[in-house]
């Protein structure tokens, strides 16, 4: 989800749990919930962060993708067990060389203002993603269309790109190579449509603001409230209305683990997620769950910074931290300690895992007692004489800062250096990443699919995520390989050379394997969860039994 999706586990009210519960109690009864129904099909949920913009083309991040992928759809949508069923396509054709895909849309799909849905809207929107006066990071996945890379690096013209409405039903698009993940690709949301009218009329404003954005899924956004809260409503419109059982979703913006815990515990949230104690309190309790991602914590260190230029001194700051501990201490929820940077469950395409068959790279007890000699004589590799003072940027949460904490403390005790914590809001560590403005930034990445490529491809030079500023002409040449090889077997042994040259040559440092643990009000029916892209498909979620 990348960050797909770059996400750290930020839980945005900064006030204390008490006056969160009444301001949640007073929203909620402006809503006009009525206390003695015990059935409305009313949701409530925390959202961790202020979500930094809701433009198809501009997103990066799990929190927007999430919403997204229930306010509207794509050409597919994926079912319960992550495959591709009908979305706004009723059905498609793909050629037998795996190049050409062909879409058919359904009749009487509607944007939320009235405009139908057409097979245009989808032709410009990857083109206004590929386009590079747009600056959309994730221009590399629609650049998997022939000729779509080329266009985005100002190399190609925007006629030659691949994808071209037929007609106002039918899409064709042409890929530059066979993926075998594509037409799941269709339900994510860079995929997603985008009407040209409102987007250019919406200028600099577009998806900013609840009145800036159109809606052609499940439910529509009704309410906006930066900093504060989302509310979510039933699309009457949405051609799969029948499914839908929910009326509306409240969604609060809680930074605070605590705050969000104690909004479960007074029933104003209906599901959230834990964290250290708090998992002990509910382990073995029938509303408990622990979930696995598809997710790895990193620390991308910025190539500007002098004494960051020396792989030595990365992998000494990578290597003085206890992340086995780490993950205990700060999650507890079944997060483990990183074997390399793509996480335990990640498929390999023949049945297996890939990290489980690749090993442990990071080797870290092995390696933890040679951290400090290896800062040293990476620091006189690039002739610094002391390690400087940097700043790691966080983000603001509990989590951002707890985390913050304990590496600053492992790389003072066990290098004697000292590292400022500078935590910021989710948008603005965000933002200040894209600019490439930080010395040490600690993030998460969450699998747009389920393959090694979504996490291998970040840091290709100039990739759009690559926030460090790393390049490493070997790497890159190793994926484009692997983009290009449709052998499965080799496929996966390029992929695999490329995770072990990345971790060798640490410009990032994973710090954990990411699992969620959850508790769920046991009146929450069919809460579809998503261990990849985006976090939960609320479209057949409902509510029964709730008193």
């Amino acid at each position: 989800m990348r960050a797909k999706k770059w996400l750290t586990i930020g839980l945005s009210c900064s006030l204390l749990s008490g006056v969160l519960i009444g301001c949640s109690s007073s929203e909620t009864g402006e809503s006009g919930k009525d206390k003695d129904s015990q059935d409305q099909q009313i949701l409530n949920l925390v959202l961790s962060d202020e979500l930094p913009t809701m433009d198809v083309s501009k997103a990066t991040d799990n929190l927007a993708f999430t919403l997204f992928s229930n306010v509207n759809e794509g050409l597919v949508r994926l079912d319960k067990d992550g495959k591709a069923s009908e979305g706004l396509a009723e059905k498609w054709e793909i050629s037998k060389d795996g190049l050409t895909y062909t879409f058919h849309l359904r009749d009487n799909i509607k944007w939320s203002n009235g405009d139908p849905v057409t097979a245009q809207d989808f032709e410009y929107s990857w083109k206004r993603t590929l386009n590079p006066d747009t600056g959309a990071q994730y221009a590399f996945m629609v650049g998997w269309v022939k000729g779509g890379q080329a266009y985005n690096e100002g190399k190609g013209k925007v006629e030659d790109v691949g994808v071209k409405a037929l007609d106002e039903k039918t899409l064709e698009v042409k890929l530059e190579n066979p993926l075998p993940f594509f037409i799941e690709q269709m339900a994510f949301p860079t995929f997603f449509a985008q009407n040209q009218k409102f987007v250019e009329a919406s200028g600099d404003k577009y998806g900013s603001e609840k009145d800036k954005i159109l809606f052609n899924g499940p439910f529509t956004m009704t309410d906006w409230t930066h900093e504060q809260s989302v509310t979510l409503q039933k699309n009457d419109s949405y051609w799969d209305r029948d499914k839908v059982k929910l009326e509306q979703v409240f969604l609060q913006i809680v930074k605070d683990s605590n705050a969000a815990v104690n909004l479960y515990e007074a029933g104003q949230v209906d599901r959230t997620s834990l964290m250290r104690d708090q998992v002990d309190n509910y382990k073995g309790k029938p509303d408990y769950a622990e979930q696995p991602e598809l997710a790895t914590g990193y620390l991308s260190y910025n190539q500007s910074v002098k004494a960051l230029q020396s792989a030595k001194v990365r992998q000494a700051l990578t290597w003085a931290v206890d992340w086995e501990t780490y993950a205990d201490v700060i999650y507890h929820n079944g997060s483990k300690a990183p074997t390399g940077f793509t996480p335990f469950g990640t498929s390999d395409g023949q049945g297996g895992e890939f990290a489980k068959n690749v090993g442990d790279l990071l080797k870290l007890k092995e390696n933890r007692p040679k951290a400090k000699e290896t800062l040293a004589a990476g620091l006189k590799e690039v002739g610094v004489s002391s390690f400087p003072t940097l700043k790691l940027m966080v983000d603001e949460g509990d989590a951002g800062r707890k985390s913050g904490e304990f590496i600053q403390e492992q790389w003072r005790k066990n290098l004697g250096i000292t590292v400022e914590i500078d935590p910021l809001p989710f948008k603005l560590r965000l933002q200040k990443s894209r600019e490439h403005n930080f010395d040490i930034s600690l993030g998460v990445w969450i699998a747009d699919y389920n393959d090694p490529m979504t996490f291998l491809d970040l840091l290709v030079t100039d990739g759009g995520i690559n926030y460090g500023g790393w390049s490493n002409k070997e790497y890159d040449a190793l994926i484009k390989k692997a983009q290009q090889e449709p052998d499965t077997k080799r496929r996966i042994s390029l992929l695999q050379d490329a995770e072990k040259l990345l971790i060798q040559e640490m410009p990032i440092a994973p710090n954990n394997f990411r699992a969620r643990a959850y508790v769920t009000k046991p009146y929450v029916k069919n809460f579809l969860w998503r261990p990849f892209a985006i976090e939960y498909d609320l479209k057949e979620t409902y509510i029964e039994g709730k008193k």
